[in-house]
């Protein structure tokens, strides 16, 4: 019983990599669309680009890692 919640809990921390996929294409479609309608800009917002990215991605290997620990601690 324990083991199927586990499971149970797992899969539904496994979901947030999935939407963390989602956050990250959201960020570079964002900035894309943003460089081209302003190219002259464009350099001076790819720090911000890669801070987007960054965290959007830290937030799905934080969500992996408590799937990780909820299947197997």
């Amino acid at each position: 019983m324990e083991g199927d919640i586990a499971s149970i809990g797992a899969g539904l921390a496994a979901i947030g990599s999935g939407i963390a996929a989602i956050g990250v294409g959201n960020v570079a479609g964002n900035y894309l669309a943003g460089a081209l309608r302003n190219p002259s800009a464009a350099a001076s917002q790819t720090a911000t680009l890669f801070i987007g990215l960054a965290f959007a991605e830290a937030l799905g290997i934080f969500s992996f890692l408590v799937a990780l620990l909820l299947k197997f601690a």
